[in-house]
């Protein structure tokens, strides 16, 4: 099949929807390049994780399309939907943006981009609008075919960090990882001048944490400590040795990562908000056209989306694809890949 205009790449079809259900964020890729057509868009349901799951700049793929923010994430505000231009979707380059926290674009001034040096974005990728169901409707017209994809960790997610650490520690590893937004009206060179130094911080913060992983011995974090900005790192360790043999001081970085000014999302839902949410996919996944492709990513292994949850969630979003879409072809591939009991 060919557009008039010739220059449309052939469409795959399928006579059952392909759902490919995989463990992690990352592994979903792999399956959406089985079906790269002309003009490939990806309605995007997730809780905006970042920055454990924002792809460094030289990532390859695409970014979302589409992301709704959580129904309950900051003082319970509206839902809204977050919508990329068709530009950014397709950029022909091959660089990828990801969104940041709370359904923020990510540009040379947004925040996230100081706060993650790794993560950046092409002037073409700087547009960013609310839109409403009907507005992507007519968007998604426009192209010829869609991946939906759907994180499980948008119906509820915890900071999986917060039940890993004490409320002190935590607090600490604020402290050392804060970061400062810049002002709104700072020019592009002092904006340059703000990564940089968050680049420096975060590096020095790596090298202590690598460092400790060689040898905590008092001597050790004294010295690390003597820097400035570094002095909390003694009551830290300390109290990280009182409570384990062997702290894992990696994971300690990486938990340390996502502190900056805010936190990672934390809502576990009811049973009853996850059927609200749901409900809120079927009535706009009704609205659009049906998906070439959906992949979906458990996120349980991780803990951000709560493993006692996530079969149970699971098993409604498939009921919402089979209720919409007819009979599926459905692969399990969280499963293939589990070791055996």
């Amino acid at each position: 099949m060919s557009d008039t205009g010739g220059d449309r790449a052939r469409l795959r079809r399928y006579p059952k929807l392909p759902v490919w259900v995989v463990e992690d964020h990352q592994e979903r890729t792999e399956y959406r390049k089985l079906d790269y057509a002309c003009s490939l868009r990806w309605p995007f349901f997730s809780s905006n994780l970042a920055p454990p799951h924002v792809g460094p700049a030289n990532q390859g793929g695409q970014a979302p399309l589409l992301s709704r923010q959580r129904h309950f994430y900051h003082n319970h505000q509206k839902p809204k939907l977050a919508l990329g231009s068709g530009e950014s979707s397709a950029a022909a380059d091959g660089d990828s943006c990801s969104e940041g926290r709370r359904g923020d674009a990510v540009t040379p001034k947004s925040d996230h981009a100081c706060q993650e040096p790794s993560c950046s974005c092409s002037r073409g990728q700087q547009s960013q609008n609310t839109a409403s169901a009907g507005a992507i409707l007519d968007i998604l017209k426009t192209g010829d075919a869609f991946v939906l994809d759907i994180d499980l960790d948008f119906f509820s997610v915890k900071n999986p960090f917060k039940e890993m650490f004490t409320q002190d520690e935590y607090k600490i590893l604020q402290e050392l990882y804060q970061f400062k937004k810049p002002d709104s009206n700072l020019p592009e060179d002092g904006l340059v001048d703000v990564v940089e130094a968050r680049t420096h911080q975060l590096e020095d913060l790596e090298a202590v944490f690598a460092d400790l992983c060689d040898g905590d011995s008092e001597e050790t974090v004294q010295s690390w400590a003597s820097n400035p900005g570094m002095e909390s790192l003694v009551p830290l360790v300390q109290s990280l040795k009182k409570r384990m043999e062997v702290p894992d001081y990696e994971m300690v970085h990486q938990a340390g990562l996502t502190c900056d000014y805010s936190e990672l999302p934390h809502h576990i839902s009811t049973e009853e908000e996850i059927e609200y949410l749901i409900q809120s996919v079927y009535f706009l996944l009704k609205s659009l056209p049906k998906p070439t492709l959906v992949t979906i990513a458990r996120s349980s292994l991780d803990d951000y989306c709560p493993p006692e949850q996530v079969d149970m969630i699971q098993g409604k979003v498939l009921d919402v694809l089979h209720s919409l879409y007819g009979t599926l072809d459905t692969h399990l591939v969280y499963s293939e890949e589990s070791p055996p009991s």
